[in-house]
């Protein structure tokens, strides 16, 4: 027995040596586990001191933020955003939530746009005269007005009409086998028609009509007022004349448009504009009364416009019955193709400017916020190039109010894990006090 207390007295004190380091090593662990990050107020978070102290606002004691508690929140926080909610199929019927599935898409569809009608200016008039003069009447002439071609809309004196009148009929005179001359006669070889035809176009140029020229062909008489008629049949755009006024060489007295054809003006943007060609056939359509009209693409013009960036695409529609006026606002469905794949309702994407999210039932009644990223619109639905796969079920009515109960839930879940927070370092400092 007295051989072996040599060895036991050793073995005792390295004993004691472990047994202290390790009381030491868990002491210290636990201390940096409980390692304070900073100090905030209770009432308002966004307020942080390095040291202990009293809030500035309500005087409440400054809470520390330990290291292990801040872990614990940053991994709620992150986990809240892929949360699932839950909303009760009974709600869901209330509220009009609906589902529509991923769908894969074949590229081929149509693309809507805002448009503008606008009068074919190949079929816009303005009616002028080469002289000066004065007006005597008017007829039947206001802005709005239809009219017909030859129709007689004022009444004007010029002296300059005089002298190549009595030119033109002197030489009519000697001419006698050529009494009516239009832009569509042939010219004889003879002296006296080429002479008779070079009148007939001065007084087509100072603005005399075919149909007034004519007359004094057959009625052998100067007339000493000129009718200012109407190019074509159309409607009356602009007015610039009234009786009794005095009109300077080449004023535009009237604009006169056929509207019985009409353009377009359709705005597109990037990828859609690319994807429009001429030729293809659009609907358009009268947002008040939905009637519809059949229009071709002639040209996507070159311009930009500087506020809106958007290309200008032109159709041009035959137009029954003039329905389709000037500045009138239509809408457009353009055919395109485009590249294919999956796509969802337009209405199921929650976009925020900086991301886009859907949500995905996951079971019933359950649904589940997912970030997804876009591409091209087609119709009513928008191509998903990342974050769905076919098959899976969206919500496409309703969104705003599924993403609505999503917040709540994840707020109450926030504020739930942040009175734990406040309740455990509460009660660190009731122990240490």
């Amino acid at each position: 027995m007295l051989r072996k207390a040599p060895y036991i007295l050793p073995l005792g004190a390295a004993f004691v040596i472990v047994f202290a380091i390790g009381c030491h090593s868990h002491k210290s662990g636990s201390n940096e586990a409980r390692r304070v990050l900073y100090y905030q107020d209770p009432m308002h978070p966004s307020y942080r001191s390095d040291k202990p102290g009293v809030a500035p606002d309500c005087g409440m004691n400054l809470v520390p933020v330990y290291a292990d508690n801040l872990e614990d929140s940053m991994s709620s926080t992150q986990g809240s955003a892929a949360a699932v909610v839950r909303i009760d199929p009974a709600i869901q019927q209330l509220y009009g939530v609906k589902l529509a599935r991923v769908e894969e898409n074949s590229g081929q569809g149509t693309v809507r746009a805002f448009g503008r009608v606008a009068a074919d200016e190949t079929r816009v008039f303005s009616v002028d005269f080469g002289t000066e003069g004065y007006v005597k009447e008017t007829h039947d002439d206001a802005v709005g007005n239809h009219v017909e071609k030859d129709q007689h809309l004022a009444v004007v004196y010029s002296p300059d009409f005089l002298a190549v009148e009595g030119g033109y009929l002197a030489a009519n005179e000697h001419s006698p086998g050529s009494p009516n001359l239009t832009r569509d006669n042939s010219v004889s070889g003879s002296q006296g028609t080429a002479s008779v035809q070079a009148r007939a176009d001065r007084l087509r140029n100072l603005g005399m009509s075919d149909s007034q020229i004519n007359e004094i062909s057959q009625e052998h008489k100067i007339p000493e007022y000129v009718f200012v008629v109407s190019p074509t049949d159309g409607f009356i755009l602009s007015r610039n004349i009234t009786p009794g006024m005095r009109f300077e060489r080449h004023s535009a007295l009237y604009t006169i448009a056929d509207l019985s054809h009409v353009w377009i003006l359709a705005d597109l943007f990037g990828k859609d504009a690319q994807a429009v060609r001429p030729g293809a056939k659009a609907r358009v359509t009268l947002p008040d009364t939905g009637e519809s009209f059949t229009a071709t693409v002639s040209h996507v013009l070159p311009e930009v416009d500087p506020n809106t960036h958007a290309l200008k695409t032109r159709l041009e529609a035959d137009n029954p019955g003039f329905k389709l006026r000037p500045n009138m606002f239509v809408t457009v469905d353009l055919p395109v193709s485009q590249q294919a794949g999956l796509t969802v309702p337009s209405d199921s994407v929650l976009d925020s400017g900086i991301s886009k999210r859907v949500f995905v039932q996951t079971a019933p009644g359950y649904f589940e916020s997912r970030f997804v990223e876009t591409g091209s619109r087609m119709d009513d639905r928008v191509r998903i190039t990342k974050g769905l796969q076919e098959g899976e079920i969206v919500v496409s009515s309703g969104t705003f109010l599924v993403d609505s109960e999503s917040r709540l839930t994840s707020s109450e879940k926030q504020n739930s894990s942040a009175a734990k927070v406040l309740r455990a370092t509460t009660e660190t400092e009731h122990h240490g006090n």
